[in-house]
């Protein structure tokens, strides 16, 4: 499987032609999931992204893929049930990133909830929060576990006693009355797996599939959306008969664009901090906690390439107002710590990185932010000035894209009286096709691709890209300059420079932190981006300015959700 080049400045096709039958707007996972599944049904199909792809919503999951278990409260039998599904067709086609992820519920009481769940379903929310106990999870997993039936991927949960659950995960708080154990997914790198989506759509559009990162709708002239190269900033009005809004918590800003004013949106903002810590590392067993804090908000520590992620919040937010992981939910995360994993010492020094976004949420009125509801619809509305539809998404999670894109694609099918050729349930993406799923399978693989690399090196690429990697080796193998970096650990000099040349690396920090996870892990040090930038100056055509300021951008972008940051003050200048 070949990795296609990237498009160098993709902005030029859509100036040469300027029209398709669809244009997506909004290069999160949703819009380019729609994008591969039009792109499948032969569809003549254009995405647009005003920044980086998957840079916006899309960039700051919890890296899970899961079914919802805490959506049943909320009365969402189908949307968990449709997650499960989704969670389980994942696990198949794109096993390269998606894995059983085992997930521990500490418990501390035992019909504390019972009652007040009801209420919370009957009201969407209200009534007063009581912690959830272990008879009202056990029913929750009961219910979970049945969605599973009939081509579940993953195993059932199981209850343990105090002692038992102190003798599996010695660490946690001696006053836990039970654990709760069941199997969601882990997403291990979900910029990458984008990736492989919007690589899938132009694999099977050919010339009719186009996507182009660094452009953004910023108005209607005469009928015709006007795209704008935040690169050079030239414009070229765009004709298509369905533009698809999928630009998440900013679609009513781009529908305000469009020349239709809406307020569907109300998304709550989620933080994040990643943590270097070993003994937190190994006091997790290799599991997920996913567990209710004192204020009722579902929070999880996770243990994820080498360092913990913990998460998340759910606070209401301005879209005007910067999206950042600030002092009061660092605070937040260190005590819910404390609060499970008391004889762990964790203190701001050891966050290697924070990140922050906006749920693409409904606007929800009084709600509160924890119960609004995680399901997602369609809305139409008319394009100004001309004889098109506008398709919004309102609402999208990562564990459902695949089914959300099919919902969008089948509408814009329907409006363009085309018929669906092909499904794309079960369709392997990317470098998840061919993907070794045993020991005995792997090995074979990385022994027939090596292509005269070490073996651990192969398999490090491997593990990396899936099997796309076997272009990332042969472009290694070619290259006589290739060298490992200095100051980033496991890449090298080829490597980074295949993917600058391949993948619509426009910035430094696409390269840092969405094309890689050497941001995630808190490897983008002013060394590593220094080096970094030097490598692919040649490929991507920068000269020693440009390198310069490059590596100035790509600092600020990977510590934008960090106010505490040395070079905060400074950048805001």
């Amino acid at each position: 499987m070949a990795m296609t080049r990237g498009t160098g400045r993709t902005f030029d096709s859509l100036a040469e032609r300027p029209y398709a039958d669809v244009l997506i707007i909004g290069g999160g996972i949703n819009g380019l999931a729609t994008f591969r599944d039009l792109a499948m049904q032969g569809v003549d199909v254009v995405l647009v992204e005003r920044d980086d792809f998957v840079s916006g919503a899309s960039a700051a999951s919890s890296h899970m893929i899961h079914g919802g278990i805490r959506y049943l409260e909320n009365g969402e039998f189908r949307l968990v049930h449709e997650a499960v599904t989704e969670r389980n067709d994942l696990l198949r086609i794109a096993p390269h990133y998606v894995r059983p992820l085992q997930t521990t519920i500490p418990i501390f009481s035992t019909f504390s909830g019972v009652l007040s769940a009801p209420l919370r379903f009957l009201r969407h929310g209200g009534g007063a929060h009581t912690e959830r106990g272990a008879a009202l999870i056990k029913i929750g997993l009961v219910i979970y576990d049945s969605f599973s039936r009939g081509g579940g991927r993953v195993p059932r949960h199981a209850f343990r006693g105090r002692k038992r659950s102190l003798r599996e995960l010695p660490e946690l708080n001696p006053d836990i009355k039970y654990t709760a154990t069941y199997w969601d997914a882990s997403l291990h790198d979900p910029e990458r797996l984008a990736i492989d989506v919007l690589r899938d759509g132009r694999d099977a559009g050919v010339d009719t599939a186009r996507a182009a990162n660094y452009t953004a709708a910023v108005g209607v002239e005469q009928g015709r959306v006007v795209l704008r190269d935040m690169v050079s900033g030239r414009d070229v009005a765009f004709a298509a008969s369905v533009v698809i809004n999928a630009s998440g918590p900013w679609t009513d800003l781009t529908n305000e664009a469009l020349g239709h004013a809406t307020r569907y949106m109300g998304g709550t903002k989620g933080s994040h901090i990643v943590v270097d810590n070993p003994a937190l590392l190994a006091a997790t067993g290799g599991r997920e906690l996913f567990f209710e804090n004192e204020d009722g908000r579902i929070v999880l520590i996770y243990p994820i390439k080498g360092r913990v992620l913990v998460g998340t919040t759910d606070l209401e937010h301005d879209m005007a107002d910067p999206i950042v992981c600030t002092e009061a939910e660092v605070d937040y995360f260190i005590d819910l710590i404390a609060q499970v994993l008391p004889k762990i010492p964790v203190d701001r020094s050891q966050i290697v990185y924070r990140f922050s976004g906006v749920r693409p949420l409904p606007g929800h009125g009084d709600l509160a932010p924890g119960f609004v509801s995680r399901d997602y619809r369609i809305e139409a509305t008319p394009l100004a000035g001309a004889d098109a539809t506008v398709l919004s998404l309102v609402g999208g999670k990562w564990t459902t894209f695949r089914a959300s894109a099919e919902h969008l694609a089948d509408r814009a099918l329907e409006l363009l009286a085309q018929p669906r050729r092909r499904t794309t349930k079960g369709v392997a993406i990317g470098g998840g096709k061919g993907f070794p799923t045993t020991e005995r399978a792997r090995q074979q693989w990385i022994s027939g691709h090596a292509d005269g690399l070490p073996a651990d090196r192969v398999g490090t690429l491997l593990d990396r890209y899936g099997t796309v990697a076997t272009s990332v080796i042969r472009a290694i193998a070619d290259d006589p300059d290739d060298r490992m970096l200095d100051h980033v650990p496991g890449f090298t000099t080829a490597e980074l420079r295949f993917l600058a040349e391949t993948e619509d690396v426009v910035h430094l920090d696409d390269l840092l932190m969405r094309r890689t996870s050497i941001a995630f892990v808190g490897g983008a040090t002013e060394a590593a981006a220094a080096e970094i930038a030097a490598t692919v100056a040649p490929v991507l055509e920068w000269d020693d300015a440009r390198v310069e300021s490059e590596v100035a951008r790509g600092l600020r972008a990977v510590h934008a959700a960090d106010p505490s940051w040395a070079g905060a003050t400074a950048a805001s200048r």
